[in-house]
C-alpha cells in the first residue's frame, strides 16, 4: 500500500510543498511487533504510479511489489520540478558543462535533510530497522548520482545503494574526489549499471563508469556492475532493472 504527504525542504525550496510517498509492506498491519528495513528514493513521483510521473510512465514499483511482495519499506520523494532545479538539488557538486550550464549543486543540503530530517522521521513514525544494515538508498540518472553520493559519502548511514544510469559525466572528477574521501567499510553494496543504449549519449560516460567502479573496487566494496543489453535511459527500462538490483541488494 503507497501512502502520500507534503513535505517541505526549507533550505532548498523554502515553503513549497512537495509529494512524499511511503510503500508499506502487505503483512505490516498484520504483524504490529515486526519492523522492516526502508529504501529511500529519489524521484518519488516516478517511482510508483504512471499517474504521476514526469513522462506518464514511472517504474512500476507498486505493481512489482504487489506481485512480488518484499519485507521492505520504501519512502520516495518527489524533485523541484522549477527550471533546472532537480539539477541542482541532485549534484553533489557544482560543476559547468555545454549540456547543462552552471550548476551550483546542493547535493550535500538534500542528503542532510534526508538523514537528519526524513530519515527521523520515517523511524519515528512507521517501524523500521533504524541501523544502517538496514537502510538503503536508491535513485536513476541525476538520483542515481546522488544515491552513490549518499551511499559512499554517508556511508556511516547507507549500507547498500543502487545507482541505475547515474550520471558521472556531469563532472567525472570531482565524482572521483568524492568517492575517494569517503570512509567507506568493507561491507557496503552498491549496484551500478547503464543501459547498452544510453552508453555513448555521452563522450566521458564510458571512461567515468570505468575509473568510478575502478575505485570502488580498491576499496573493497561489493560491487555489481552491469551493462544492460538493449536498455536505455528511461523509466521503462529502470523499471526492468527492480528484480536484478532488488537480488544484488539482498532484498
Amino acid at each position: 500500500m503507497v501512502y502520500k504527504w507534503n513535505v517541505t525542504i526549507p533550505k532548498l525550496s523554502s515553503d513549497t510543498p512537495r509529494r512524499a510517498y511511503i510503500w508499506l509492506p502487505e503483512d505490516y498491519e498484520e504483524n504490529p511487533d515486526k519492523r522492516y528495513p526502508v529504501m529511500y528514493m529519489f524521484d518519488g513521483h516516478n517511482v510508483f504510479f504512471d499517474s504521476d510521473a514526469t513522462f506518464g510512465k514511472s517504474w512500476g514499483m507498486a505493481k512489482f511489489l504487489e506481485e512480488n511482495p518484499k519485507e521492505l519499506i520504501i519512502v520516495a520523494v518527489e524533485c523541484n520540478h522549477e527550471g533546472n532545479r532537480r539539477l541542482v538539488e541532485y549534484a553533489p557538486m557544482t560543476y559547468t558543462n555545454s549540456e547543462h550550464g552552471h550548476i551550483r549543486g546542493k547535493g550535500s543540503v538534500m542528503m542532510n535533510w534526508m538523514v537528519k530530517e526524513l530519515k527521523p522521521f520515517i523511524d519515528e513514525n512507521y517501524r523500521t530497522l533504524p541501523d544502517r544494515k538496514n537502510t538503503i538508498i536508491a535513485g536513476s540518472s541525476m538520483g542515481g548520482l546522488i544515491a552513490l553520493y549518499g551511499v559512499t559519502v554517508y556511508n556511516h548511514i547507507f549500507q547498500r545503494g543502487a545507482c541505475l544510469s547515474p550520471s558521472l559525466w556531469v563532472a567525472p572528477g570531482k565524482v572521483l574526489e568524492f568517492v575517494a574521501r569517503a570512509h567507506i567499510r568493507r561491507d557496503t553494496t552498491i549496484y551500478m549499471d547503464y543501459g547498452e543504449l544510453e552508453m555513448f549519449n555521452h563522450a566521458a560516460t564510458p571512461e567515468s563508469m570505468i575509473s568510478t567502479a575502478h575505485l570502488l573496487l580498491t576499496k573493497r566494496v561489493n560491487l555489481a556492475l552491469r551493462i544492460v543489453p538493449g536498455g536505455n535511459h528511461s523509466e521503462a527500462s529502470w523499471e526492468q532493472q527492480i528484480p536484478i538490483f532488488m537480488d544484488c541488494l539482498g532484498l
